[in-house]
């Protein structure tokens, strides 16, 4: 450990509890009672991409889900032999390496198919292939007017032995609003592009739709798989408390008081005088800022545990810091102080945050590093 990496380690954390995450998984395995595929993209949602994959496979994970190939990769590098599926990509994607590495690969254009089969081809390796549909998002797959070329280059691609269609699949728009009139319509446009497929001749596909939103509350979507993300780290994808579906947030993200001052009443507070002190009180400096993932505008909104209770963040985040107003609470520096967690503790959650700040609390977990150290708590997934 280097001098930079003491120094971190006493500054502040991000506590990743990977026994949690086996536990999440095993619980949304077990409400859809279907095989289900962990997404650990993004670097496992901020929580570390090697230890959260191992520890979703600790937890009945079948299958592992990342958005390029370069995550793929890195966990197959690592020694994590589960089958593993990546869907963004760009041209000039190296799909040998991905092909070599048994990596499943996914496209949603006539121009990815032909870099995959060229791969397939160079390498004398049958590509493991997942069609992507635009069902509704408008974002990532082919749309319903390129859909039937695209299926049926893969039909010809399959019947060459260049590749192999193992997943037909989209991704839905509203599934945190379970009610919305858009499922029921993404839902009969991605039957309409799966008939689509199994005319062509590609019959032995599996068919996931099924996001974290999904996966806890629209059954009709989980089809041969369901594919969830957020939740695996124990966060509600429908914005409420986690524990009413079991699952439990796997992230703390904690810091230590740097320094303590007593000021009097009407002293400014950071940058701008934002907050001003209403009477004589202590600040307490915490040393973690926006360069650390800690957004500005979180400033006078935001809430974190310190001395014993939930206190707004007193004006605005700075680089490396912001400044919290305890009153006449007894604080001293090295004292700890909790951003977000679990919320048993009596801190603040990720969601109470995503709602001060108008945002998703997939925002703030991936997001949140820098200089922060992250440390592994639990067994899951270590062999241990």
């Amino acid at each position: 450990m280097t001098s930079l990496d003491t120094a971190l380690l006493h500054r502040a954390e991000v506590v990743v509890d990977l026994d949690a995450i086996a536990a999440n998984t095993a619980v949304l395995r077990e409400r859809a009672g279907r095989p289900l595929m962990a997404v650990v993209k993004a670097d496992g949602y901020g929580h570390g991409l090697v230890p959260a994959a191992r520890a979703a496979l600790a937890g009945g994970a079948d299958a592992l889900g990342v958005a390029v190939v370069a995550e793929a990769l890195a966990l197959r590098a690592a020694g994590v032999t589960a089958p593993l599926l990546a869907w963004l990509h760009a041209p000039g994607e190296d799909f040998a390496a991905a092909l070599a590495a048994d990596v499943e690969v996914s496209v949603n254009a006539d121009w990815g198919l032909a870099e995959v089969v060229a791969a397939a081809r160079a390498t004398g390796r049958t590509a493991r292939l997942h069609l992507c549909a635009d069902t509704g998002l408008s974002r990532e797959g082919a749309t319903p007017a390129d859909w039937p070329g695209l299926v049926a280059a893969a039909a010809r691609a399959q019947a060459d032995g260049d590749v192999e269609v193992v997943g037909l699949w989209s991704h839905m728009a509203y599934a945190d609003a379970p009610t919305h009139p858009t499922i029921g319509r993404q839902v009969r446009v991605f039957e309409e592009a799966v008939d689509i497929a199994r005319a062509a001749g590609l019959t032995g596909a599996r068919r996931h739709l099924a996001n974290s939103a999904a996966t806890i509350a629209l059954p009709e979507t989980w089809y041969d798989m369901v594919r969830p993300g957020v939740a695996v780290y124990g966060l509600d994808p429908l914005g409420g408390d986690p524990a009413a579906y079991g699952l439990r947030p796997a992230m703390t993200v904690q810091a230590q008081v740097a320094l303590t001052k007593r000021v009097p009443a009407g002293a400014g507070v950071s940058y701008g005088h934002t907050y001003s002190a209403p009477r004589e009180t202590t600040l307490a400096l915490v040393p973690v800022g926006y360069a650390d993932g800690v957004p500005r505008a979180a400033g006078n909104r935001a809430p974190v545990l310190a001395a014993g209770a939930q206190r707004t963040i007193a004006g605005r985040v700075c680089m490396d810091q912001f400044v919290l107003d305890v009153g006449d609470d007894a604080v001293a520096p090295g004292d700890r102080v909790v951003l977000w967690g679990p919320g048993d503790g009596g801190e603040p959650t990720a969601q109470q945050w995503a709602d001060a700040l108008d945002t998703i609390h997939y925002e703030l977990v991936t997001r949140v590093g820098g200089r922060f150290r992250r440390r592994h708590v639990g067994t899951a997934g270590t062999g241990r």
